[in-house]
């Protein structure tokens, strides 16, 4: 529980930290570029550590950098933007819509194939959440729900819906899983055999900051650069909410299971709500805490996954010790019964009988077998009875033999 609450706590800190460059005179293209920088620093410092490389092969950095377009320099360059004129605590809610048009990229490209009513219902809810806080119904120029303007409600949404279209991609063409999308949790194995996680994220921010450049001469002019505050802020911003949180957010996937990185998401409009009230002192409307209310509860149904099911696992068990129990109690009593009483009555008289004559006599079988009946000298010219006569003596002595031992 304490990795989410410091998760929650970088993530959700990170527009009051952009407010606070932006109040102390950086543009939004520098705090873009710099925020890419000093995050993609801290990832290759911990890559390094790690002992993992960066990606290898010209097809891999291309991909890196549509991800690092889409998931970094965009959306960051689309949150600053908004920043400057709607609350920061708002900017939290707008982003929490993320699933919600992940979602609705799923249902338009097909890939989403759980439908179920209760998540349709969610997309609904949460885009209405949105529309209550845009309310277009008010004064164009500024909504009197917490200082939030159309255009900087647009640029947020547009930031959602492009880290939406980046899981997508990196799910598709990075990762290779899905699971680490946005996340730098996950090994690309197309991505250089051994690539771990940190030096992919590393490898992205890095072409974000790239990307970024690029733009730098048509990003206007800062004057917050001597400005201690907007150079604190930028560096927390870098370091801290872009940097560390991903190494963060990898751990806590890989310690706790996805399920808790997804609370995490839950808890970002909450803090970005109160740092914004406590700290830079941004009013609530009514209609802005209603608005945040109902986007959190149509995220919550849209993220709504159905359980998988276990019953059937616990019934073969049970059925397989029956079937046990039985057999182990048929073969038993007509293996004692049957073969005891045969091998105790039958072979014994036969081995009694049979070894007996051949013992005393050892020469050969005709004369052992003629001698031992006639006792008697009266027996020799009778050559018939000697032949009938051995079988019945031979009977008595086996009933007596077998109850001496």
């Amino acid at each position: 529980m304490l990795r989410v609450a410091v998760l929650a706590l970088l993530w959700g800190s990170g527009y009051l930290w952009t407010g606070l460059a932006l109040r102390h005179g950086l543009s939004p293209l520098h705090i873009t570029v710099v925020r890419a920088v000093l995050g993609a620093g801290v990832l290759l410092l911990l890559a390094r550590l790690s002992r993992q490389h960066l990606p290898r092969g010209a097809g891999v950095w291309r991909r890196i950098a549509v991800a690092a377009l889409l998931c970094n320099t965009l959306p960051f360059f689309l949150a600053a933007q908004g920043v400057r004129t709607v609350s920061t605590g708002l900017a939290g809610v707008l982003n929490a819509t993320t699933p919600l048009w992940s979602l609705l990229i799923g249902l338009a490209l097909g890939t989403e194939r759980d439908r179920r009513p209760v998540r349709f219902a969610g997309l609904l809810l949460g885009f209405a959440g949105v529309l209550l806080i845009f309310s277009p119904w008010s004064a164009p120029s500024s909504s009197a729900a917490g200082g939030s303007t159309g255009w900087g409600v647009l640029a947020l949404l547009g930031a959602a819906l492009s880290y939406a279209v980046a899981f997508a991609y990196m799910g598709r063409y990075l990762t290779g899983t899905g699971t680490g999308a946005g996340t730098g949790a996950g090994t690309d194995a197309r991505a250089g055999g051994g690539t771990g996680p940190l030096a992919v994220s590393a490898a992205q921010l890095t072409a974000a900051a790239g990307l970024g450049a690029l733009a730098l001469p048509a990003g206007g002019t800062s004057t917050g650069w001597t400005d201690p505050v907007a150079l604190a802020a930028v560096a927390v911003l870098g370091i801290f909410c872009t940097g560390f949180t991903f190494h963060l957010n990898y751990r806590l996937i890989a310690l706790e299971g996805p399920t808790a990185a997804a609370t995490v998401g839950y808890l970002l409009p909450v803090v970005s709500t109160a740092l914004g009230a406590l700290v830079l002192h941004e009013p609530l409307g009514a209609r802005t805490v209603a608005g945040m209310a109902v986007v959190l509860a149509g995220v919550h149904l849209a993220r709504h996954r159905r359980p998988a099911p276990t019953p059937p696992t616990t019934s073969v068990p049970a059925a397989a010790s029956v079937p046990a129990a039985s057999s182990a109690s048929v073969p038993a009593p007509p293996a004692a019964s049957v073969p005891a009483a045969p091998a105790a009555s039958v072979p014994a008289a036969a081995s009694a009988s049979v070894p007996a004559p051949p013992a005393a006599p050892a020469s050969a079988p005709p004369t052992a077998s003629a001698p031992a009946p006639p006792t008697a000298p009266s027996a020799p010219p009778t050559a018939p009875p000697p032949p009938t006569a051995p079988p019945p003596p031979t009977a008595p002595p086996a009933p007596t033999a077998p109850p001496a031992p």
